[in-house]
């Protein structure tokens, strides 16, 4: 027999010539057919097959249980179609065909027209059939991931609850005013919600680093002077690591603007990140260095933004935080693993 996988009709009539004349007969329109030898060749190939044609005495003659079997458990978009071949002037064997169920009958002898037409209705009705089960394949991908969506949706909204709780705690702990407390927490919200729009153009899954960096940064750009340097390569965050990156790019971003090289005119800072393969994972390595800005000295007291790149970060992210407190300026070097798992695929 051909190979199933480039048989659209499968042939079983093993006594007399009917098998070579109906595979010639579907030949000579370009329509591949299989000879089976048996029954039991038949229904090992029917999965790859659009239909079957079948002569009477081959199933009165065989056992048919397996075949039986076979139509039983097809899918619920599949109702394969056969073409039986009886003799001229007798009935068909009722029981043959509730056996196979989606049946034509054509009686021999038959204008190869005949058999070209059975043959072609039932290839188009395996098309229809096909598309039906592509589209209830979507279907069933849409809903998985409908369920993962919402799933993750809930779980982004408790970590943002749960975020949102412990910046207005830690920005009273670390404002003298109501005013000041005012303004740092908006400011800290406003960031937030900056990511989590990041974040909705890609289903929660995951935001660009560089977008994260242009949201805090692009406003103190001056094209002529070129005050914000940003190098690297295209990363993608997952959420889990996102929000808390870019907490701390909002944190590095408004000490700048208050204290370091973006309170000063001439001031620039230069953002520059890599990503490296090890073998226990991705790593990704960002450097934050200031110059131009007034001298730098060691605060005598950790601020929130301090706190956040060393709590959050290390042991959210379980990244490495390194500062570095240069006369010339601050620099910040983070190395944090990435994490590569998306819940939800992409279309």
């Amino acid at each position: 027999m051909t190979q199933a996988d480039e048989v659209s009709a499968l042939i079983l009539a093993p006594q007399g010539r009917d098998g070579m004349v109906a595979a010639a007969i579907l030949g000579e329109v370009g329509i591949k057919g299989g000879i089976c030898p048996n029954l039991e060749m038949l229904v090992a190939g029917l999965d790859a097959a659009d239909c079957a044609v079948i002569t009477e005495e081959a199933l009165l003659s065989a056992d048919r249980r397996e075949l039986a079997v076979w139509v039983e458990r097809q899918p619920p978009w599949s109702d394969f179609p056969f073409i039986l071949l009886t003799n001229r002037g007798g009935s068909p064997v009722e029981h043959l065909t509730e056996l196979l169920g989606n049946v034509t009958v054509l009686e021999r002898p038959f204008h190869p027209a005949v058999l070209v037409n059975a043959v072609r209705s039932a290839l188009r009705a395996r098309q229809r059939q096909r598309e039906v089960e592509a589209h209830l394949k979507e279907r069933q991908r849409t809903h998985e991931r409908q369920a993962l969506l919402i799933r993750e949706l809930h779980h982004r909204v408790k970590n943002t609850l749960a975020t949102v709780q412990g910046l207005l705690g830690a920005t009273a702990r670390s404002t003298r005013s109501v005013d000041e407390f005012y303004h740092s927490f908006a400011d800290r919200i406003v960031s937030l919600a900056k990511t989590h729009n990041l974040l909705t153009e890609d289903y929660w899954q995951t935001a660009p680093l560089i977008g994260m960096f242009r949201n805090e940064l692009a406003h103190y750009d001056d094209g002529a002077m070129r005050r914000i340097t940003l190098d690297g390569p295209p990363v993608e965050l997952s959420a889990d690591l996102a929000v808390p990156i870019g907490m701390a790019v909002h944190e590095l971003t408004t000490n700048a603007a208050k204290h370091g090289a973006l309170s000063a005119p001439g001031g620039q800072v230069s953002v520059a990140w890599k990503v490296r393969e090890l073998e226990t994972g991705r790593r990704l390595a960002i450097s934050w260095v200031e110059r131009g800005g007034p001298p730098v000295e060691r605060p005598s007291r950790k601020g929130f933004g301090s706190t956040l790149l060393h709590r959050v970060l290390t042991h959210q992210c379980h990244a490495t935080i390194n500062m570095a407190y240069d006369p010339e300026g601050l620099s910040c070097h983070m190395d944090i693993p990435l994490v590569e798992e998306r819940l939800v695929p992409e279309y």
